[in-house]
């Protein structure tokens, strides 16, 4: 291990230092002769938070698998910690090598969430690279970005030299070759992004140029003369050509310090059939494309041996949609259980949830379950697709209820387009549905006393969705729609919620333009960072950098957009077209249900890529 770069007493006055000295079991160190392109890869966010990310631990090791790259990782520092490196004059460093990160030829930023963003700005800053693409010199590393808040590449345009559009397994060792080459050959930076701007599913935004009318709205993003025929008027997202045999890492880094997922985490298969109309990830990550129980297991059993970890957690956006559950779960579990480790199978939905399963969960060990009706009434489940009832919801918890469970979260969103106050008391009356049924479940014995959550969310617009043109609902009426459904609600049922202010701010940003960089950058100045982080939130600061920029959040959020109106994101092709997307808003609007895809294609668009269950279908 390198000599640390902060000195012990420093580390020795934080929270956690342990976030910060690297040495982790299967972290990656090489010597300067085994690689030409030294890079890292950057999640703007805690270690905590970022070594719970699969995607992120994933292609860390593909990139260092790949040859002659070495691959590190960046952090953001917890506040405590910032505040003495700048004191201190230190800058941002790797933990690998603990070296400085502004030394390096490429970071890669993973956008996982909007309200990061002044994260990004703030590590930029605090590594001594200029945050604007625009005033990076040739001895500065390019700095580029994926992940799904990427999708709508304008509001962080200002600060990335480009965009890796679509799945980074698919893409990122072929960026990486292309930029080694110009490394070799001596190319200066704008010809170094010209050969990247080459690769499919790559977008270099000073390639391009952003039009507004005179009332200050967006009209166009087009390349700019000089590029004009070089460059892609459309960016289209690359996809993994074959999931079955995609990379899958032998061995994970396991962290030093508790994490908030601190396990091994397979992910059984990519995108989802399902069609929720709110949810960003089921459009952009289509179309399914599963991985066989036999690769599955074979990785499962390589990854125990080289982590030591207790518990297997199954990884996708609905995994009771696997085809093959069943079999992949027994084949798990002949090797898990005899070794006391725990099979996790997190996003199970109502309409599949079965006593089998239940007994597969809690083989070794018991925890808490999540169900996922999303609203109250089954008129506005049918409005955002939903496809599950109320009939699915207390089917499952009796199954739960009677094999021993106690503690079931409800989780639901606020805000939905058409939503009613009539609705949000249908949430109180379902949760309560369930506190009756444990009830009536336990009657005439001693029984624990149940631990029924309901946690609501609300609904942000975002990109690529049928939604992606409806209004947000302001902080008052988030409010005031919180205070409907905890009056309605029972003292034995909990109830959670997620901060307004926070939603509202996600809202804007999500469906912003290129403007929108200087009302992060104003705001990152003014003293932004975590803005995840309730306690770091501070919702006037981005009132205020709004305004200073002659802006409104409400343009961004609360308007409603016409179905013509250009959108800051059209020149992204996700596969999922926006003639398909209008046409699921209009069936939200009558309140009709769009087949599983597995069931009956519905011509979303993805068939193009010929790839996943789309294959053979029209």
């Amino acid at each position: 291990m390198k000599e640390l770069y902060l000195p012990d007493e420093m580390l020795m006055s934080v929270e956690k230092p342990g976030r910060y000295i690297g040495g982790e079991l299967n972290s990656v160190i090489k010597e300067k002769s085994d690689y030409d392109v030294h890079m890292a890869i950057c999640f703007a966010d805690v270690y905590d938070i970022g070594m719970s990310h699969l995607g992120f631990k994933l292609l860390y090791h593909l990139l260092n698998d790949t040859g002659r790259i070495w691959c590190e990782r960046v952090f953001a520092p917890w506040p405590d910690l910032e505040d003495r490196m700048r004191e201190g004059g230190y800058r941002l460093f790797t933990l690998e090598s603990q070296s400085e990160a502004a030394g390096l030829d490429m970071l890669a930023f993973s956008l996982q969430y909007e309200m990061s963003y002044t994260n990004v700005v703030n590590m930029l800053d605090l590594a001594g690279i200029p945050v604007r693409s625009c005033e990076r010199g040739e001895n500065d590393p390019i700095v580029f970005c994926g992940g799904p808040s990427a999708n709508n590449t304008e509001p962080m345009a200002d600060f990335f030299d480009f965009y890796n559009l679509g799945e980074g397994e698919e893409m990122l060792p072929e960026i990486a070759e292309v930029f080694r080459q110009c490394k070799l050959a001596g190319l200066g930076r704008t010809e170094t992004l010209k050969k990247i701007a080459a690769v499919e599913g790559v977008y270099v935004p000073s390639f391009y140029e952003c039009e507004y009318d005179s009332d200050g709205f967006f009209v166009s993003l087009r390349p700019k003369a000089e590029f004009a025929g070089s460059v892609p008027e459309k960016i289209r997202k690359r996809l993994v050509s074959d999931f079955e045999t995609a990379y899958l890492p032998e061995k994970m880094i396991v962290p030093n310090i508790e994490v908030v997922h601190d396990r091994i985490m397979l992910e059984i298969f990519r995108g989802c059939t399902r069609g929720c109309r709110f949810c960003q990830a089921g459009f952009i990550y289509r179309p399914v494309r599963e991985r066989s129980p036999e690769t599955l297991t074979e990785a499962a059993k390589k990854l125990l041996d080289s982590t030591g970890y207790e518990e297997i957690s199954l990884l996708s956006l609905s995994t009771s949609d696997y085809s093959r559950l069943g079999e992949l779960t027994d084949s798990l579990l002949g090797i898990t259980a005899p070794k006391r480790v725990s099979l996790a199978l997190p996003s199970l939905r109502l309409d599949s949830f079965s006593f089998e399963l239940m007994e597969k969960v809690s083989a070794v060990r018991k925890s808490g379950l999540t169900f996922a009706p999303e609203a109250g009434t089954q008129r506005l489940r049918d409005i955002i697709n939903k496809g599950v009832t109320e009939e699915d919801l207390l089917r499952s918890c009796r199954t739960a209820f009677e094999g021993g469970w106690i503690t079931v979260k409800l989780y639901f969103m606020l805000g939905l387009p058409f939503e009613t106050d009539d609705d949000l008391i249908g949430i109180a009356d379902l949760a309560h549905k369930v506190l009756a049924l444990y009830d009536e479940i336990h009657a005439g014995r001693k029984a624990r006393r149940p631990n029924i959550t309901v946690s609501v969310s609300t609904f942000v617009p975002k990109p690529f969705t049928p939604f992606q043109w409806a209004p947000q609902i302001p902080v008052p009426e988030i409010r005031r729609r919180q205070d409907v459904i905890k009056q309605h609600l029972s003292r034995r049922i909990s109830f959670s919620w997620h901060d307004p202010e926070t939603s509202v701010l996600e809202g804007a940003i999500s469906r912003g333009d290129r403007r929108m960089g200087g009302v992060i950058y104003d705001v990152w100045k003014a003293g932004a960072r975590f803005d995840a982080w309730q306690e770091y939130l501070d919702y006037g600061r981005w009132m205020n950098a709004f305004a200073a920029n002659g802006l409104h959040a409400e343009d961004f959020n609360r308007r409603e957009r016409s179905i013509d109106e250009p959108l800051p994101w059209d020149h992204v092709d996700v596969g999922v077209t926006k003639k398909f997307l209008v046409r699921e808003l209009e069936r939200a609007e009558k309140g009709l249900v769009t087949p599983n895809c597995a069931e009956k294609c519905s011509g979303c668009g993805v068939q193009s890529y010929g790839k996943g269950i789309c294959v053979g279908k029209i």
